[in-house]
């Protein structure tokens, strides 16, 4: 594949999801990327391999929140496609949230309830037999006193 079948390629995939001017900033962007790394010495097909297939392309760029303004107004970055749909993936899916979608998961969540309740219960009657035996000495006494007192 060339250049030109790249970006023809890439031109159809995304004509159909997109406004034209967003098409075309999308193909300048590509051409003018592909231009700046052949300047800087690589050649079309190392270029064309590191982008990728122009197709994935042109759904990470449809499936974008932002769209078409990916890239803004002048300033161009380049993300390899891999990075650019792993990113994605993590803006759609924050790190805090926890689905019980599964078995294990299931599993887990039920674990964890018991094994705080035995932590919990494991506390208390080992606050229990530390106190106990100065509370119960101490509540005899107090008993004793009081009968004493009447």
């Amino acid at each position: 594949m060339n250049r030109s079948e790249f970006l023809n390629q890439l031109r159809e995939a995304l004509v159909n999801d997109l406004d034209a001017s967003a098409v075309q900033e999308n193909i300048d962007y590509y051409s003018n990327y592909i231009a700046e790394e052949m300047r800087n010495g690589k050649v079309e097909a190392e270029v064309l391999e590191m982008l990728g297939d122009p197709w994935v392309i042109a759904r990470n760029i449809i499936d974008s929140p932002s769209g078409s303004h990916r890239y803004g107004n002048s300033s161009y970055t380049y993300e390899p496609a891999g990075e650019r749909q792993h990113e994605q993936q993590r803006d759609r899916q924050p790190y805090y949230q926890f689905g019980i979608d599964t078995w294990w998961k299931k599993l887990l969540l039920v674990l964890m309830a018991v094994g705080i309740i035995v932590i919990v219960f494991a506390i208390i009657t080992g606050l229990l037999s530390l106190l106990l035996p100065i509370i119960v000495p101490l509540l005899i006494i107090a008993f004793i006193v009081r009968l004493l007192t009447r």
